[in-house]
C-alpha cells in the first residue's frame, strides 16, 4: 500500500499508512503535531497508529532544532529483542510449562526487581554516567541497578516462537523500566514549565519542547541517550538469561550460537539524515527501517509476529510499525471480554490465563496481517513467527 496524504490547513502535510479511517481525535492529534513550526517536511503515521499522549502512538516526527519529550514518551527506549536459535519446534514438546515456570522465576515482571545483581549488571558502563543524570533520579541508582534485567508490566512480554521453517525463536519486549519513566517525567515537567514561562500558545501542553543550544535540551538529550542504552542493555541481560533456560532444556545446558540477533527500539529519538538534512527523528511506537535494518513487528498474544528487513522508504523517514496497535483500551478490553474468551483465544499457547492479563487478550489488538499488508512498501518479511509460549509482564 502507498500512503495517503492528509492536507490540513496551517500544518505540515501528514502522510498516513493507517489501516483504518482516522477518527476526529486522531486527526486532531496529528494536526497538533504537524502545526509546530519546527516539524520537518511532514509527519508520518504508521499502520498501527492510535491515540497517545500529545502525539499519536505510531507516528514518526522529524524536527529541526527542537525536540518534544512527551512525543518520545515515558517508556524511553522501549523496544524488542529476538534471536533465531539452532533448535527445531519438535524439541519443545512436553517442555513448555517447565520453561515458562523457569522464565517467571528468573526474570522479574510487573513492578518486581531482581533480588541479586549479577556481574553483567554491575559491570555495565552506563553506571559511570549516572551522576550526570537529572537530579530528580539521583536517589534511584539502587533501584535502577536492581531493575536492569527485569521485564516490567503492561504489554511487555517474553515469548518462545516457532517460524514457518519450524525454527525456534526467542523474543522479548521491554523498555527502560522505572528509571526511564522518572527521567522522562522530570524533563516533560521542565518543558511544560518553560512553555508556561514563555507563554507559548501550544495546541496541547504535552507538545512542550526544548530548543537546541539550550541547557535544557542538552540535559534531556544526554538523559534520553542514557535511558535508551539502559533499555537496550536491559533486553540483552534478559535475553541471556532466557537463552540459558532454553538451552538447559533443549541442549543439555550447552551454549549455542544464535543464527540471527535483532535488538531495536520503538520509542526513542535519534539524530539522522533525511532529504539531505540533519534532523532529530522521534519514533513514537515505530521502528527504524533503513535498508540494512532488521526489525520486529509482534502481533498480540496468540497471533503471528514478523521479523522484517527495511526497504528504506524515505517518505516514512525509513520507519515501519511496531506492532498490531490496540483496537480497545485496557479498561474497554476488560469490560468487553471474559476469562473464557481469553482461554479460547490463547488455545495451544503456554501462558497465563487469568484476569490479570485479560486486557492483553488478542481481540484487543488490530489484526496483524492487515497491518503488514499496509506497510508492504516499508518492509519485507524475513520470517513469520507463531507464539507457543508467552510470559506477560
Amino acid at each position: 500500500m502507498a500512503y495517503e496524504q492528509l492536507k490540513l490547513s496551517n500544518s505540515a502535510p501528514i502522510l498516513s499508512w493507517a489501516n483504518h479511517e482516522l477518527k476526529h481525535e486522531e486527526i486532531q492529534m496529528a494536526k497538533n503535531v504537524a502545526s509546530l513550526p519546527f516539524v520537518f517536511k511532514h509527519v508520518a503515521l504508521m499502520p498501527d497508529v492510535h491515540l497517545g499522549k500529545g502525539a499519536l502512538v505510531g507516528s514518526v516526527i522529524a524536527t529541526k532544532e527542537a525536540i518534544i519529550p512527551a512525543a518520545v514518551g515515558v517508556d524511553i527506549g522501549c523496544g524488542m529483542c529476538a534471536i533465531k536459535t539452532q533448535f527445531k519446534g519438535e524439541q519443545l514438546e512436553g517442555k513448555l510449562k517447565k520453561i515458562r515456570q523457569e522464565i517467571e522465576a528468573a526474570i522479574p515482571t510487573g513492578f518486581n526487581e531482581n533480588k541479586d545483581t549479577e556481574k553483567s549488571v554491575t559491570n555495565w558502563q552506563g553506571w559511570r554516567d549516572f551522576k550526570g543524570l537529572h537530579r530528580g533520579v539521583q536517589d534511584l541508582s539502587g533501584k535502577a541497578m536492581k531493575q536492569l534485567g527485569s521485564l516490567g508490566g503492561g504489554n511487555h512480554f517474553i515469548e518462545v516462537c516457532v517460524d514457518t521453517e519450524n525454527q525456534v525463536w526467542l523474543m522479548l519486549h521491554s523498555g527502560s523500566r522505572n528509571i526511564g519513566n522518572k527521567l522522562a517525567q522530570c524533563h516533560i515537567s521542565t518543558a511544560k514549565e518553560l512553555a508556561k514561562m514563555a507563554s507559548n500558545s501550544l495546541p496541547d501542553a504535552d507538545l512542550s519542547y526544548f530548543v537546541t543550544g539550550t541547557s535544557e535540551f542538552q540535559a534531556y538529550w544526554h538523559d534520553l541517550q542514557w535511558a535508551q542504552d539502559y533499555a537496550r542493555y536491559n533486553r540483552d541481560v534478559m535475553m541471556a538469561r532466557f537463552k540459558r533456560i532454553v538451552e538447559k532444556h533443549l541442549a543439555g545446558g550447552k551454549a549455542t550460537k544464535p543464527l540471527l540477533e535483532v535488538n531495536c527500539h520503538h520509542n526513542y529519538a535519534e539524530k539522522e539524515v533525511h532529504f539531505g538534512e540533519n534532523v532529530y527523528v522521534t519514533r513514537k511506537g515505530a521502528v527504524r527501517a533503513q535498508e540494512k535494518d532488521y526489525g520486529i513487528i509482534p502481533g498480540s498474544m496468540g497471533a503471528k509476529s514478523y521479523i522484517v528487513k527495511g526497504k528504506g522508504n524515505v517518505h516514512s523517514f525509513c520507519s515501519c510499525s511496531h506492532g498490531a496497535g490496540r483496537l480497545l483500551s485496557r479498561s474497554k478490553a476488560k469490560r468487553t471480554y471474559s476469562l473464557d474468551d481469553l482461554i479460547e483465544q490463547t488455545k495451544g499457547i503456554e501462558c497465563r490465563k487469568d484476569k490479570g492479563v485479560l486486557d492483553e487478550i488478542p481481540s484487543a489488538y488490530k489484526p496483524i496481517e492487515q497491518v503488514m499488508e499496509n506497510q508492504s512498501d516499508l518492509v519485507k518479511v524475513v520470517a513469520t513467527l507463531k507464539q507457543v509460549l508467552c510470559v506477560k509482564g
